[in-house]
């Protein structure tokens, strides 16, 4: 009598970790961010920023046009006259927008060339990505935290596992998500039933052969247990929250269809370790300040992706 239980496909065999580092190794690279990106955050970290110059290497790439001037007309920013124009648009901006609207253009372009013909709803999987990063900072201003932009770097490529499972490992994550993509599982727990690691390590040890800084590996390897993590603990933290955060408000799609009940973050190791010091009150403005914070996303999201 069958158990009811789908086992993997003959093509899934579950692998060991020396069997997964060594398929890793054939995985394409991250190119590196261009010169255009690395021009503009030279000149974005310089004293003086000169709106004309910011613009001028704004125009030398015609996406991160195009995704700054959908922003400043969003509706998030509710401009009575559309704006046309380059320098007005970083006025309206600001220096930390297109700080991180720099970075969101080539990490999302590299990773669409990674999964390019792997079926997934990819462009949800972005929205689901900006958006983790979006609270990820929204988090961490909110604590007052000084990480420089490792916390927005840190939201965007916390799921890249998965696009690193499609494009090295095709069978299993078609297995994964697809062909069992219903069964009642833990996500993780079923990734390492079917390939053998989960998402969050195989994205740790795909950033460590990329020679990515070690920062990034822990908060990837451990944005779903963040009490795990030692060096970027508050990080890992405001990952952990801000996944949570998006997945229950179902802003576009991580792949994970487990239901994120109202305000069970606040049950979860993250928000403890985040703001478990605080007093009732100020955890009550810590939570409205979010809610707002997740009200606007997806209009944002609108222009970028």
């Amino acid at each position: 009598m069958s158990s009811g239980i789908l086992a993997p496909s003959a093509t899934c065999e579950k692998l060991d970790r020396t069997q997964v580092d060594a398929r890793l190794s054939g995985c394409a690279c991250l190119p590196s961010l261009s010169t255009i990106d690395s021009a503009l955050r030279e000149l974005l970290s310089a004293d003086q920023r000169y709106t004309s110059q910011i613009a001028e290497i704004i125009r030398r790439d015609p996406s991160l046009t195009a995704r700054l001037l959908r922003l400043v007309n969003s509706v998030y920013y509710g401009m009575s006259k559309p704006v046309r124009n380059i320098e007005e648009a970083v006025f309206y901006l600001g220096v930390r927008q297109i700080r991180q609207l720099a970075m969101v253009t080539p990490i999302i372009e590299d990773f669409q060339k990674l999964a390019e013909g792997h079926r997934f709803p990819w462009r949800q999987f972005w929205r689901h990505c900006i958006a983790t990063a979006l609270m990820t900072r929204e988090i961490t201003d909110l604590l007052q935290s000084n990480d420089a932009e490792i916390d927005y770097v840190a939201g965007l490529i916390h799921d890249v596992g998965k696009i690193v499972m499609a494009s090295a490992f095709p069978d299993h994550f078609n297995e994964i998500y697809h062909q069992r993509a219903e069964e009642c599982k833990d996500l993780m727990h079923l990734e390492r039933e079917v390939l053998g690691v989960d998402h969050a390590e195989l994205g740790a040890m795909y950033l460590r052969k990329q020679r990515l800084p070690e920062a990034f590996v822990e908060i990837v390897q451990y944005h779903h247990v963040p009490q795990a993590a030692r060096y970027q603990a508050n990080v890992t933290a405001a990952v952990h929250v801000a996944d949570l955060l998006v997945r229950h408000t179902k802003i576009g799609e991580s792949g994970n269809h487990a239901e994120v009940p109202f305000e069970s973050w606040l049950l979860s190791p993250g928000w403890k370790q985040l703001f478990g010091h605080q007093t009732d009150a100020e955890r009550g403005l810590s939570r409205a300040s979010l809610n707002r914070s997740l009200e606007r996303i997806p209009a944002i999201l609108e222009s970028l992706v």
